[in-house]
């Protein structure tokens, strides 16, 4: 079975965005976690970490959107980032069946923040799945 990138969702209040996209990947939550929550692992599909303190209230700069805190961190399940000038970007884990897992990928942002639209998500989640498929 191979992942897949299920219809994106964008929601806009005023200048308030909100994106939302659900991931079916055919591994289990153990390789995908490291993905998401390590500056390699981000840096291969995503963007460079230059500074990620994994942990609740740790320190995150992502090349290219900001610096901020670690806003939220459950180890194999949640990873939260909210960057000054790149929003909230929620990575939250779910077990998909007997060996996958389920990303349920959330970014909230400003208008004036511009730091990705749908089809720019799109792509970085279509890249972390081929990373993860092995392709």
């Amino acid at each position: 079975m191979a992942g897949s990138v299920e219809q994106g969702i964008s929601v806009t209040h005023g200048n308030e965005h909100t994106l939302h996209f659900t991931v079916r990947l055919p591994v289990p939550v153990s390789r995908v976690w490291p993905a998401l929550a390590g500056a390699e692992g981000l840096a291969g599909w995503f963007t460079e970490a230059e500074v990620l303190e994994p942990r609740l209230d740790g320190a995150v700069t992502l090349r290219g959107l900001g610096s901020g805190r670690v806003t939220a961190w459950d180890v194999e399940r949640v990873a939260e980032y909210t960057v000054e000038g790149g929003g909230r970007i929620r990575f939250h884990l779910e077990r998909d069946g007997d060996t996958g897992t389920c990303l349920r990928f959330r970014h909230e942002f400003r208008e004036k923040d511009g730091t990705g639209t749908e089809p720019d998500w799109r792509d970085r989640l279509e890249r972390l799945v081929e990373i993860l498929d092995g392709n």
